[in-house]
């Protein structure tokens, strides 16, 4: 089997964040909102029933350069170890993806209100 070279995704809602600049740390309180387009609403359906959703968002705003990002000092902090990518958080990937487990605050008529997505304001929501 040969992988495909390029996948194609949609975007199944938004971002609404008091964040609207990268940061790295201090999620932990925000509240935000996935908003979710109106063809997936419905998909909300008994969502209401969990204590936390799994989001996964397209890192959009990031850029991923190897010579920088595939190894490197988590947080750019020199107290710590170099690290490759893939043994921390960042958002600077070879593939843009976030994916985040999070409390879920509610289930309201146009999407998900949660708590410590690190996401920023206008973020693509490709699934929940």
């Amino acid at each position: 089997m040969t992988a495909p070279d390029s996948i194609s995704l949609r975007p199944i809602g938004y971002v609404r964040s008091p964040v609207t600049e990268p940061v790295d740390e201090g999620w932990g309180s925000v509240e935000s909102t996935v908003v979710i387009e109106p063809a997936y609403r419905h998909g909300l359906r008994g969502l209401e029933g969990f204590s936390h959703v799994l989001i996964v968002t397209f890192l959009d705003r990031a850029s991923f350069d190897p010579s920088r990002h595939l190894v490197r000092r988590p947080r750019g902090l020199a107290e710590m170890p170099e690290l490759g990518i893939f043994a921390q958080r960042a958002k600077d990937r070879p593939n843009p993806l976030g994916i985040t487990a999070v409390p879920l605050l509610g289930v309201d008529a146009t999407g998900v209100p949660v708590c410590g997505l690190d996401a920023i304001d206008g973020t693509p929501v490709l699934d929940l």
